[in-house]
């Protein structure tokens, strides 16, 4: 079984056609799963902006996930985009991208990590990464109001 520590993690400009690709399967899976009004996923363009950096995972030259974090304040900043293709799931690509975005926000001198994801069974695999890397649930924060398909959760750093 392919393990986290054979990955290269990167930053990524979303340029090459692979990373495109697994940007539109994150969301047309957001939209799969939840009401449109509650899809919160960024397309390519939006996760093109200097707010936002993007890194992917590689193994060789196979896509393994994506991850970004837009940066929100000096001190906080929303984790986006996190998507392993299925090939990949259940290897721990996610932790391992989870784990490089947040010493990458600690290391720019961001002290709090927020994100949203969805209230629904699938999300469960998401909420449960995201409650064992120290992430509890809060109330919704930034642009986001109250929804029923939605989970906020925020992190120290």
């Amino acid at each position: 079984m392919p393990r986290p520590d054979d990955l290269e993690i990167r930053v990524d400009d979303l340029t090459d056609q692979a990373t495109i690709a697994l940007v539109r399967r994150h969301l047309a899976g957001m939209h799969e799963l939840s009401p449109a009004e509650s899809v919160h996923a960024l397309d390519v363009a939006a996760l093109q902006v200097p707010a936002v950096t993007v890194w992917s995972a590689w193994r060789g030259d196979d896509l393994a996930g994506i991850g970004a974090l837009a940066r929100l304040s000096e001190t906080d900043g929303e984790l986006k985009s996190m998507r392993v293709p299925d090939a990949h799931l259940g290897t721990g690509v996610g932790r391992a991208i989870l784990r490089h975005i947040l010493a990458a926000a600690a290391a720019e001198g961001l002290t709090r990590v927020w994100l949203e994801t969805g209230s629904d069974a699938g999300f469960l695999a998401a909420r449960t990464l995201y409650a064992s890397e120290g992430f509890t649930e809060c109330d919704p924060f930034g642009h986001y109001l109250p929804d029923p398909a939605s989970t906020f959760m925020t992190r120290s750093l």
